[in-house]
């Protein structure tokens, strides 16, 4: 699904160079400096090759513009001096970099992995590189890493937030910066966000337990603050209440980390619960923490999924290569960096840019760690 709105910025030119190489004795060029470098300009280029130091800027920016035997005598200059752009020269002529920034919460998380895959495909596809930033889900973190891209005159920055929104995303973007948030809504339609819609996520994976004849059911979340997972916990909480009409169905664990430790700790604390009260079935925030706990409940003999079920978010690659292929809701974590990023770019390069916020639905896959369905229990 997509939700419209749209606005911005435009790109200039380059002039200097810089070396990568000596030249030969033989080799016509700039003498080089005392310290066995050498310094030049494009301006040496342009003797070279016999044209103007506008004609070298044009092959350089704008080549369609020169003449083929012309842009060809350039090239071959420009190959037999060795030279490359200075970006930063250049930057500083340009107003910006050849670069976006990209602010992940958690590379350690292969979701994440596949997010930046879609974001660089679409960069590379634009001539641009990607500079990734890993805040480990810390505002500090994330702050420091905001200033180095400021510093470094990104084109724009994508970003998956902490919990609340950094003051510098303001400033990057009263500074002309576009800011795109990943994998979160935006707060109002005069930002680009994409995102996913994690209520009807944790409903679907809720209704799944239930339909399975589950009544007593987990929610595994790590920071309730990340609005992600606050919204994966109404959809569960929504659809436990309309079948059970009590809230006492659902135990909720809050682990510090969303990762596979604190899958396990949250299996461990789990399986230590009176058998009475015991949960036969959890919904993880994430598949690291979906993999933690089903690594606890193999270390404990307990059977997946016929002593307990499991369900996953994100559906990672090593979601369906478990030992105990696991069901998960599956979001479209390539298409989400793509699409992040063409909204980026667009509104970098686009004076008649408007915003977007582009949501997209989950879809649950379910597999082998929730397939028994539990008898002696009606199904809702």
């Amino acid at each position: 699904m997509v939700y419209p709105e749209r606005d911005r910025g435009a790109p200039p030119p380059v002039d200097t160079f810089q070396p990568v190489r000596h030249h030969s004795p033989h080799e016509a060029g700039p003498a080089p400096t005392p310290g066995g470098t050498l310094t030049t300009s494009i301006r040496d280029v342009a003797g070279r090759a016999g044209v103007s130091v506008g004609t070298v800027s044009n092959v350089l920016n704008r080549p369609d513009t020169v003449s083929a035997g012309t842009r060809q005598r350039v090239l071959d200059a420009i190959a037999a001096l060795g030279f490359v752009r200075n970006e930063s020269a250049r930057h500083l002529r340009a107003g910006h970099s050849r670069t976006i920034g990209l602010v992940v919460l958690d590379i350690a998380n292969p979701f994440f992995t596949d997010v930046a895959r879609g974001v660089e495909e679409i960069a590379n596809a634009a001539g641009l590189a990607v500079i990734l930033c890993n805040t480990d889900d810390l505002p500090s973190k994330e702050s420091a890493h905001l200033d180095v891209l400021a510093e470094q005159r990104v084109q724009g920055v994508l970003i998956t937030p902490t919990a609340e929104l950094s003051p510098a995303l303001d400033v990057l973007r009263s500074r002309g910066v576009p800011v795109v948030l990943l994998d979160r809504r935006a707060a109002g339609p005069d930002q680009c966000a994409v995102a996913v819609d994690d209520v009807l996520g944790g409903r679907l994976a809720a209704d799944h337990l239930l339909e399975r004849g589950h009544r007593r059911i987990a929610f595994v979340g790590g920071h309730a603050e990340l609005p992600q997972v606050r919204e994966r916990f109404e959809g569960v909480q929504f659809a436990v209440r309309e079948a059970t009409g009590s809230d006492d169905a659902l135990t909720v664990l809050s682990q510090e980390k969303l990762t596979v430790a604190g899958g396990r700790e949250a299996g461990e604390q789990i399986i230590g619960m009176p058998a009475a009260r015991r949960p036969t079935a959890a919904i993880c925030a994430n598949d690291l923490v979906a993999l933690g706990m089903l690594q606890e409940m193999v270390r404990h003999g307990v059977r997946v999924p016929d002593d307990f079920a499991i369900v996953g978010y994100d559906d990672i690659d090593f979601a369906a290569a478990a030992a105990v292929p696991l069901s998960s809701v599956r979001k479209p974590r390539h298409e989400l960096g793509r699409r992040a990023a063409e909204l980026l770019l667009d509104e970098a390069r686009n004076d008649e840019h408007r915003h977007e916020q582009l949501l997209f639905e989950p879809q649950l896959v379910v597999r082998e760690s929730s397939m028994v369905r539990r008898t002696g229990e009606a199904a809702p």
